[in-house]
């Protein structure tokens, strides 16, 4: 895992434990019959990493596409997928930060295909809609709920109560709720006083929305970079360094 490997350079000891599950859905020939042509997309929008690694085979090895990438790790992916990216958001990596792009302002009569997973976030359509664009929509994977075993939640907490995890990272609401399902009475003891790691006011909202009280660390985006940079400064500040 790349965050992880990033955390262990800086000196940090990491702990794995997956909260989601990411699986492909739908069948690609079904998928591509059902949109249609793809040159008649004004934009077609991958919304993540993710979103490439299961949907850049319904492009087709079309180079001629007007592409945009929500964020830059997904603007890599399509790049080293052998795509050009045209549009991307300039400073946070979200729906709101592309949507401030210029050529995403004005979109009456535009077509705009979002490739994108299961039970993500509306807002993108629901506001490319509003600009009046006709959107359409292709979910190519989903996140599944990962259970633990009773063993495995056993060990988690003997690693908090020995004092070996003082950060938790939560790069998703979802993450963050099925760490939260799957913890024993106990774990969620513990994990109330670690602090939690997570990408911007959004997501630390819709934590506090959810009852979480622990301390939160914000970093400017999902990227690792950022990620790594927020839990740097706040080790140094708690150090005195």
């Amino acid at each position: 895992m790349p965050l992880c490997r990033l955390l262990e350079i800086e000196g940090a000891s990491t702990l794995r434990l997956p909260a989601v599950d990411i699986k492909a859905i739908g069948n690609r020939r079904d998928t591509a019959h059902q949109l249609g042509p793809f040159d008649k997309f004004d934009f077609i929008v991958f919304t993540s990493t993710n979103a490439v690694r299961f949907g850049a085979s319904l492009l087709d090895q079309r180079r001629d596409l007007t592409l945009a990438a929500m964020g830059p790790a997904t603007a890599r992916s399509l790049n080293q997928a052998g795509y050009r990216v045209a549009v991307q958001p300039q400073g946070n990596f979200d729906s709101e930060s592309l949507l401030k792009d210029p050529r995403m302002e004005h979109l009456e009569g535009r077509r705009v295909l979002i490739i994108k997973g299961r039970s993500g976030r509306p807002f993108l359509e629901t506001e490319l809609t509003r600009r009046g664009a006709q959107v359409a929509t292709a979910e190519v994977y989903e996140r599944t709920p990962t259970t633990p075993s009773q063993a495995v939640l056993a060990a988690l907490l003997d690693n908090f109560t020995c004092g070996d995890v003082q950060v938790i990272t939560a790069t998703s609401v979802e993450i963050a709720e099925n760490l939260l399902r799957v913890a024993t009475v106990q774990l969620r003891a513990e994990f109330a006083r670690a602090h939690w790691l997570v990408p911007g006011e959004r997501i630390a909202g819709a934590l506090r929305e959810r009852g979480l009280s622990a301390p939160l660390l914000k970093a400017k985006s999902a990227q690792d970079h950022d990620l790594v940079a927020e839990l740097v400064r706040w080790r140094s500040s708690v150090s005195g360094a």
